[in-house]
Order: C-alpha cells, then structure tokens, then sequence
C-alpha cells in the first residue's frame, strides 16, 4: 500500500468517528426522547376527530339522485345502492364499500375518510368501477359537528376540463340518517349541486 493511499484511508476513518461522535453528543437527553415518543403515539391514535364519524358506522340503504344537466336544477335520475362503514387500521380510518348502479350499470366503489391529528383537518379517497380516476379530498366539520365539508379535483372527460374544483358534503341528520352531496363549483352558485346520496340505517 503506498503512503497516499494509507493516508487517505487515516483520513477516513478520522472524518467517520468525528462525525460519529458529533452526532452522540447532538442526542436529545433521555427526559426529551420520552416526550417526542408520548407526542408521536398521540398524533397516531384514533382521537375526537375520529369519534365525530362514529354516526356513520354501520350497514345503510341508499337512494341516489343525479341530475344530468348538472346543473342540481330539473328532474334527477335516481337509483337505489346499499353501503357498509367500517373502522379500519385500528379506528384510524373510516371505511365505506358501496354497492349501486349508475345510468343502468352496475356500480361498486370503496373510499376511506380520516382525521389528521397534526394538521387537524379530515382527508377522504373514492375510487370505484366508473372510471380509473383517484378523487382525494379534505376539510373540516362544522362548529355543529355534523355537517362535514370537504373540497377535491376532478377531471371531466366529457368536456375535456382538468382540475375542476369540487366539495363534498356529509350532513349528519340524525344516527339513522345523513345525506352525501356531491357539488360541482365550476357551475357558480346556487345550483351546484350534481349528486345527493340519502343513506338510512339498515343495521
């Protein structure tokens, strides 16, 4: 081994353990470690905000309206479905599977709704076998805790429109009710909305 070459390996070996050392005197003492961990399992487990969906566990009949001229105005088409909710992953995330038809065809579609501990806001997904788009939203519960309101994208195909902006809402009647909104906000207000789902228990 030439002297170059031993030189550099010293070398590297002295960088590795100053950093080594730097990096054990940067640790946080013991007292604040505990309180990162304690700080990481409370923005991890299921919290009130998780509590506020409670309603809406359960197994549910569905009558769907949608009004084609999109426009929430004249006659809608309407269609009948069934829903199951479910907490999943420990209570951290609200699970719905619905099964229904759409314009004479059979529709099935899953979605999750959560909260957030950190941010405090709620986050929803939809996906189902209409389409191959993923629709994500988020928003918040009203100060009556129980109109939920949540904004997304969407792409419409049929006019060629990316990113439209669109809101979601969850009105919350009572633990035997609520009715799902869907608003289209391109349209302007106030007839934007496009689709309204009325779920009543069944289970």
């Amino acid at each position: 081994m030439n002297r170059l070459a031993a030189w550099m390996i010293v070398s590297f070996l002295v960088l590795s353990l100053a950093s080594a050392q730097e990096k054990k005197e940067q640790k946080p003492p013991q007292g604040a470690m505990d309180d990162m961990m304690k700080k990481m399992m409370e923005l991890a487990s299921p919290s009130e905000g998780h509590k506020k969906l409670n309603d809406l566990v359960g197994v549910w009949d569905a009558e769907t309206k949608m009004w084609m001229g999109g426009d929430g105005t004249g006659q809608p088409a309407i269609s009948k479905g069934s829903a199951e909710y479910s907490w999943v992953l420990g209570g951290r995330y609200l699970r719905e599977d619905f099964k229904g038809d759409m314009m004479g065809m059979p529709m099935t579609g899953f979605g999750f709704t959560g909260y957030d501990n950190y941010a405090k806001k709620y986050t929803g997904m939809w996906m189902d076998n209409m389409g191959t788009a993923l629709s994500t939203m988020e928003g918040t519960f009203d100060r009556s805790g129980k109109v939920l309101t949540l904004y997304g994208k969407m792409d419409e195909w049929m006019t060629g429109e990316l990113s439209k902006n669109v809101k979601y809402v969850t009105r919350i009647i009572n633990k035997d009710k609520h009715v799902f909104e869907i608003h289209d906000l391109s349209i302007g207000e106030p007839n934007t909305k496009i689709v309204e789902i009325t779920y009543t228990r069944t289970k």
